[in-house]
This record gives structure tokens, sequence and C-alpha cells, in this order.
């Protein structure tokens, strides 16, 4: 079937988009053709547009695509069909975006949920296995995506399917695991009058970690990496980069990266308690790919394991590395779902 017979046909077209600080990524998928079959899509720079609208009336002219409804995925938590976008003055109203661009219905979801609703469709190439261990039929499912950012969201099956549901976890406060993370939250304490996780466990917590062990631990900074990071925007990825592999890596940031390391493993190993994630706990964003290989031999799994009396139950999680940006694709899913369930009702406007 052509593009033209699918738009002309009664299948019913729905756009989709990935809304973040730096990109828009704006795609049109159908119920016939389902998450994974893009009619058309196209990606925009964010900041060089007023707002969402103007980038879903670009690209319907662009494409001369007919749609009925959306669903988008954001960087920011979703009340009542209302967010506020973390990294944009774009302040999103599911209602206000149906009248404006003439559709029946929009939904927006937290960006993690997509994030989460991509999981039970990913193919074995677009993950990379760090702990094997014996997945339960429908067992709860626990994603974290270490980024700029700490997100979190977990799955639940319903009898039919994996359900994705959000989590502002990364914005519970750091609990530490170990003598070293007690003084680092005292020294944390000095500087935000709230230490969450994200402060830690995260592409904004590395430098924090970096400071503590080279300030109050007096583990010595080369001068080479003193200099690469001497009035750099980013520290995260030269500290990450110069961690690299023994014995080619900066001290300093090896250390960085292996505390940082411990903390995201204790944090997966608390949601996955929390939500007893005996599906699997599943690793997306920048910093997790960027460090997958180092995962199975790192302070990641002993953290993760170290959790008393169940300490088997942990060895037996499968713990996976998701490949890619996948949040185009579970919004989507998650979008078709939708539109199944609620085309027939009332529209939110």
């Amino acid at each position: 079937m052509s593009d033209r017979a699918a738009i002309a046909s009664p299948d019913g077209l729905l756009l989709v988009g990935d809304v973040g600080g730096t990109k828009t990524d704006v795609a049109v998928v159908s119920r016939q053709g389902g998450a994974r079959r893009r009619l058309a899509q196209r990606r925009y720079p964010s900041r060089e547009h007023a707002g969402l609208e103007e980038i879903v009336r670009a690209f319907l002219a662009e494409t001369g695509l007919t749609v009925e409804a959306a669903c988008f995925d954001v960087a920011g938590p979703v009340v009542a069909g209302n967010a506020q976008l973390t990294n944009l003055p774009w302040r999103l109203r599911e209602g206000d975006l149906a009248n404006a661009l003439g559709l029946r219905r929009v939904w927006l979801i937290n960006d993690l949920v997509a994030t989460a609703a991509a999981v039970p469709l990913l193919l074995p190439d677009e993950v990379d296995a760090v702990q094997a261990g014996e997945p339960l039929a429908g067992g709860a499912i626990a994603v974290l995506a270490p980024g700029t950012g700490l997100g979190e969201a977990f799955l639940t099956f319903d009898g039919a399917g994996y359900r994705p549901q959000p989590s502002e976890g990364g914005h519970s406060a750091f609990a530490p695991a170990s003598e070293v993370e007690l003084e680092l939250l005292r020294h944390l304490w000095r500087q935000f009058e709230h230490v969450s996780v994200e402060r830690v466990a995260s592409g904004i917590g590395i430098p924090n970690l970096y400071d503590f062990l080279r300030d109050q631990r007096g583990v010595p900074e080369s001068r080479e990496l003193a200099a690469a990071l001497d009035g750099v925007r980013d520290r995260t990825h030269v500290i990450v980069e110069a961690a690299g592999e023994p014995p080619a890596s900066d001290p300093l940031a090896q250390a960085t990266v292996e505390l940082f390391l411990h903390v995201l493993g204790t944090e997966a190993a608390n949601l996955a308690l929390k939500v007893l994630a005996t599906g699997g706990i599943y690793l997306a964003g920048g910093l997790a790919q960027r460090l997958r290989a180092r995962l199975p031999h790192s302070a990641f799994l002993d953290a993760l394991r170290t959790s008393g009396r169940f300490r088997s139950t942990m060895e037996r999680v499968p713990i996976s590395v998701v490949r890619g940006d996948v949040a185009l694709l579970g919004v989507a899913s998650e979008g078709l779902r939708l539109a199944e369930a609620g085309l027939a009702r009332a529209p939110a406007r």
C-alpha cells in the first residue's frame, strides 16, 4: 500500500512526537501499520520554534498528511493533561493543543513513560544484557534513564499486556549506602536544601561527585584533566571520557564514574524492590549507553545485589541497557493504544 493510499484509508492516522529541549521528533503512524511503521518523520530544533503548535503545522504542511489525533511525550511531569517542559519555556495543555491544531484529541505523556512503553517492543539488537537473570512472566519492569537528569518509570502487566506507569523517583531523596556516600550527602547538604538521587546519579550529578572526591576526599586532580575541564560547559562528558579503560584512565575520573555506578546500582535496586520488578530492569539514556561495556564488571551490580534479604531476588532480575533513543517508538505505541480506547469518547478540548 502506498503512503497516499494509507492516508486515504479509514484506518485513522495518529501524529506522534518526542518533545525535548534540544530537538523535537515528529512522525505519523496508523493503527493498521503499528508503532514501527512511520508514514513520515521529521526532526526540528526545538528552540528555533515558538511552540509545539508551530512545529506540528510545519510538519503537516511539509508532508501533506491529515491526522485526527496526536500524542506527545514531554520531559517533565504531566498532571491532568498539563505539562511544563523542564528545558523549554513551553506550557502545554491537551485541550488547547487539540483546539489549536483542529484535532479530535491530544494526549500528553511523560518521556520516561514513552521509553517504558517501548520496552515490550524492543528487538534483540536493541538491548545489551548486563545480567541474564530469570524473568518472571507478567512481573513488573523497572526503567531508569540516567541522562542529563535521572528519569524513572515502570511497567505493570494487566493480563492483556504491559502498561507504562509514570514516576518522578529521580527527584526522591538520595539515600547513602556506604560511609563514603554518607560523607557525600553531608557535603551536598551544604549546597542544596534537598539532595535528590538526580543530584548524584545523572549527568548533572557527575560533576558533583567529581568535586566531592577532589575537594572532600583528597583524590588528586591531574593537570591534564583540570585543563580539559577549565571553562567547559559539559563537564560530565569530559569526566566520563577521561575515565576510559585502565591503564589510560584518569584516577579521579575513574573514581567518579565508579561512585556514580554504585549510586545508580543502589537506586536501581530501590526502584526494583518498590515495584517488585521480577520482569526486569532496563537502563536507558545517554550515560547508560556510554558506560554499558563496564556495567557487568563495575560497582553497579555490587550495589544492586547488596539488598539484604532480597539479594537472591536481585541476582535473578534480568538487567539490560536499551540501545539508541526509543522514545518515539514508545509514544507511538502508547498513543495508538490511547487512540483505540479514547477516540470513541468526546475529545478533550
